[in-house]
């Protein structure tokens, strides 16, 4: 039987498992910020991908329980943000969509669509890199986001800490552009 509409998989990049092996602890938020940003800096690095990369960490053990990097045009998905796969992953890895006392790192501040999904994951930490404006300085169009998103998170519960390694971060959104990396947004049109 043919089916009209296909199916959604994604496959993260390979060397993604030998960058976050099985067991390895990081103890502290800042520790997690290098792992991610060399997420997004891997995933330049190899083509396999744009300059963010997010992880879903449990902060009591320093676990990562789950990974993602952004993978938009190899992908071909508009939805397939580093936060928004490291979120998905981590609920099949703890085969619950309830995140609760979980903590997402990213490279940077979420978009419009990420900061949509972050209380509805129930994590209960982000910490940020770069932030948005750093994104749109290189022509990412990171959608309108309230001006006061991180007292909304923390009125919700999630505690927000922003700017940890934030030049790193930055310097991997420049590396991107550098290399010709592609700057899609969400005015039809890519840069």
């Amino acid at each position: 039987m043919s089916r009209r509409f296909p199916f959604l998989h994604v496959d993260l990049p390979e060397w993604i498992d030998i960058l976050c092996p099985s067991g390895a602890v990081y103890p502290d938020f800042t520790v997690r910020m290098n792992l991610v940003i060399e997420l997004a800096r891997r995933n330049v690095a190899a083509g396999t991908g744009g300059p963010f990369g997010a992880g879903v960490f449990d902060p009591a053990s320093g676990e990562m329980v789950a990974a993602g990097v952004n993978l938009v045009v190899p992908g071909r998905a508009a939805i397939l943000h580093a936060e928004t796969i490291a979120l998905a992953l981590a609920g099949q890895v703890r085969g619950t969509f309830d995140l609760t006392g979980l903590e997402l790192v990213s490279s940077v501040e979420p978009c419009a669509m990420c900061l949509g999904a972050v209380p509805w994951s129930g994590v209960s930490r982000l910490v940020c890199g770069a932030r948005h404006e750093d994104a749109c300085a290189i022509g990412f169009d990171e959608g309108d986001k309230p001006d006061e998103w991180q007292l909304s998170l923390a009125n919700r519960g999630i505690e927000v800490v922003l700017d940890v390694r934030r030049t790193e971060a930055i310097a991997v959104l420049a590396a991107y552009v550098e290399a010709g990396g592609v700057v899609y947004n969400g005015r039809g049109r890519e840069q």
